[in-house]
């Protein structure tokens, strides 16, 4: 029985996240700010901050600096302040988001939206694939032929993908699993950008890729099955089916 008063470990860790959080948006919304500003802003102990800032350093969302002075200084050493890293920045930051299906949609429009819009998304889906298919391709070409799709997912996650490689349940290949998309809201709206990843897949690890579900589409996880390689599979994913779930 729990009394009144008394907290679970459960509801104490919300509480230190949701407070965490707080410090943090208290730096978003007033810049770099000293142990002192923050407990003043928040109702809280300057025990209390360090101990949150020093948690929020650890995940790299917070770095300490030297506090810059504008005009004369005064005697001794510049205050330390907390700063959002660039980690940080994105975790409160999703205007790009916005700006970015702002932007394919007006390229659908300035195509004459409907098929030819779709079309034009699509063209913009694979060119930016293509811009950033340098280190993938260089990745997997240094691989051995088993391990190429091993060789991906490490490509994948160093560009923030979370990306990793595993046998298929059949046996029968392997499945390429994106545990964090970087697009994944704008996709929701454009899964041109799904579709084009999936084909890059498919012809760079040369045989036909299935995409077996996607975070864009309400999945855990994107998830990609390669089939195990073998002469005839050398044809690419058709367009149907690269970015949507199979039925």
């Amino acid at each position: 029985m729990k009394y009144v008063g008394e907290a679970s470990q459960e509801e104490l860790a919300t509480g230190e996240h949701s407070t965490r959080n707080r410090v943090a948006r208290s730096i978003l919304d007033h810049g770099p700010s000293t142990v002192s500003d923050l407990a003043g802003r928040l109702g809280l102990t300057q025990a209390a901050v360090r101990r949150h800032l020093d948690a929020l350093a650890a995940d790299s969302v917070v770095e300490p600096r030297d506090q810059r002075i504008y005009g004369s200084r005064g005697r001794g050493r510049p205050a330390k302040v907390f700063a959002l890293t660039d980690c940080g920045r994105d975790a409160f930051d999703q205007s790009y988001d916005q700006l970015a299906a702002d932007a394919l949609r007006w390229i659908a429009a300035a195509a004459g939206g409907g098929e030819r819009g779709e079309a034009a998304v699509a063209a913009f889906a694979r060119a930016r694939i293509a811009g950033q298919s340098e280190g993938y391709r260089e990745a997997v070409e240094a691989a051995e032929p088993d391990q190429r799709t091993e060789a991906l997912a490490k490509a994948l996650s160093a560009d923030g993908y979370a990306a990793t490689a595993r046998s298929a349940p059949n046996r029968q290949g392997e499945q390429l699993c994106q545990h964090h998309c970087p697009v994944a809201h704008v996709a929701e709206q454009f899964p041109q950008l799904c579709e084009a990843e999936t084909e890059f897949f498919s012809q760079l690890l040369g045989t036909h890729v299935q995409r077996l579900a996607t975070i864009a589409h309400g999945d855990g996880v994107c998830t990609t099955f390669i089939p195990r390689a073998t002469p005839q599979t050398t044809h690419h994913a058709s367009e149907s089916t690269a970015g949507r779930n199979p039925a």
